[in-house]
């Protein structure tokens, strides 16, 4: 195993703990679409800092009063903040899906999610009704001169940059069949030696036998390549990382009884049940397409999201934030209501998987509760030394998101910034300054929402020192609800 350093946390971030009517109203509906330029500016934004932040999430919370059972299920908005000579531009937009205006028009839910959300009337409503939404709210990147809202379990829409209207389903040129999928969590590979970039991606379709496709596209969204290989078991798969040989899964251990769902008394996701007693499995597809995919096992764990994941001496390691089971979903349960105590915090661990011999080791490399890692992009699929990510403010339990973590895995430094006890972070997005050397040298982008004035902020942090806190905080007009995945183009879409 890699060795990595330790040492204690250096942070001038005072410990403290959140209210939960603070955290709860974070999940308030968005209804407000605006444009404007964001004049409250605390600090200034870098100079050199030019682009646009794209963010995702879940914009509605419930439907005319009727409550979403899981922020999952929330009709995707997008954000876009435009940053030009320190300047910023604001816009959001609900993605316009067949659902999301069939149901604006009737002013009530109309279709089941994947995370608990039913149509009222009990399950005579929802007996039979297989067919679930495509809210595409989970991530959104620019490529190939497209800006595509993704949901991993069908087509993305595409909208407009500049104006974030939407355009509708895109089949990226055919690439896609009508009604297949393309995963929220593309990984793009940094061109070297004079190759372009490559955006690397993933569908799956599940079953007793479930089929992984893999996708590889060029700068200008041209196919490179696809291949499919069927994986033996039902497969949960929301994230995969790269290396330069292989895309690489982790199969959660878990089975799903369809029959509850069928009759309409559970969502998809709470028929879906962890396996404490069976193995987590290790899935290797070759980005070649040809060569065999390899399985290794590793105990039982949920993996939601990965880091990253190199290749080094001969082996393969890889860095995920690990659950000890599966955080089940209950129909009867209030999300706003959780008890964070009696559910599983996110760990980071580091596995290192010999492939000749078919091992898998792991470390666990921090215990506080954390989620939503990002790194520079440069080192995608590659050795790295910095890592930053969503975390609690307190260093043990679990506990809403407050804070942002710097790893060193070279020193073993650790960094925090916390937003607590009012602020609520989520993912940091890694922007790395031009012409920059060092593998830190850049800004973290983190839209956090601020319960003091309800309403929330973008805040840019200096990578290379976390701790001293934010060169700058865009202070927006309302609250943007708790989202997901964003990304960053150094495109400028100004109206």
């Amino acid at each position: 195993m890699q060795n990595l350093k330790t040492s204690e946390l250096k942070t001038t971030a005072k410990t403290s703990s959140y209210d939960r009517t603070d955290w709860q109203r974070g999940y308030e509906s968005q209804r407000n679409e605006s444009d404007y330029w964001i004049d409250e500016i605390e600090g200034e934004i870098p100079p050199d800092l030019q682009g646009t932040f794209f963010r995702n999430g879940p914009g509605l919370l419930d439907i005319n009063g009727e409550q979403i059972h899981h922020p999952f299920d929330g009709d995707g908005m997008v954000c876009a903040i435009a940053i030009s000579d320190g300047r910023a531009y604001f816009r959001n937009r609900f993605i316009h899906t067949e659902g999301y205006l069939a149901e604006k028009t009737a002013g009530k839910i109309l279709h089941r999610g994947v995370f608990g959300t039913q149509k009222p009337g009990g399950w005579l409503s929802n007996i039979f009704d297989l067919k679930i939404k495509n809210i595409a709210n989970t991530n959104i990147i620019y490529w190939g001169d497209k800006l595509l809202a993704l949901w991993e379990a069908a087509e993305p829409y595409r909208l407009d940059p500049s104006t974030l209207e939407t355009i509708g389903l895109d089949t990226l040129d055919g690439i896609l069949q009508p009604g297949e999928a393309f995963a929220a969590h593309p990984r793009i590979e940094k061109g070297k030696n004079g190759a372009g970039d490559r955006l690397i991606n993933f569908s799956v379709k599940p079953g007793l036998s479930s089929v992984i496709t893999i996708y590889e596209l060029d700068e200008s969204g041209k196919l490179l390549q696809k291949h499919a290989h069927a994986i033996p078991g039902f497969a949960f798969l929301h994230d995969m990382v790269i290396t330069p040989n292989y895309c690489i899964f982790f199969q959660n251990p878990v089975s799903f009884n369809p029959i509850p769902f069928v009759l309409g008394m559970r969502s998809a996701a709470q028929c879906i049940q962890f396996s404490p007693n069976k193995p987590t499995q290790v899935i290797l597809i070759p980005r070649n397409g040809t060569d065999k995919v390899k399985i290794l096992e590793t105990e039982p764990c949920f993996v939601f999201h990965h880091c990253n994941a190199w290749e080094e001496d001969g082996e393969v390691f890889v860095d995920s934030v690990c659950y000890e089971s599966f955080p089940n979903v209950e129909p009867d349960g209030d999300f706003r209501e959780i008890d964070f105590d009696s559910i599983p915090a996110g760990e980071l661990w580091r596995f290192k998987l010999n492939l000749e011999a078919e091992t898998v080791e792991h470390q666990v490399v921090e215990t506080r509760c954390c989620e939503f890692p990002t790194l520079h992009p440069n080192n995608v699929g590659q050795p790295y030394r910095y890592l930053y990510i969503g975390a609690a403010d307190a260093p043990t339990g679990n506990a809403p998101l407050q804070a942002i973590l710097k790893f060193d895995f070279l020193t073993g430094e650790r960094q925090l910034w916390s937003a607590a006890p009012r602020g609520f972070a989520g993912e940091p997005v890694f922007v790395a300054r031009p012409d920059a050397v060092a593998e830190d040298d850049g800004w973290l982008l983190v839209l956090m929402y601020d319960a003091a004035n309800h309403r929330s902020t973008l805040v840019i942090l200096d990578a290379r020192d976390i701790a001293k806190g934010p060169v700058a905080r865009l202070h927006l007009k309302y609250h943007i609800p708790y989202g997901l995945h964003g990304s960053f183009t150094s495109n400028v879409f100004l109206p």
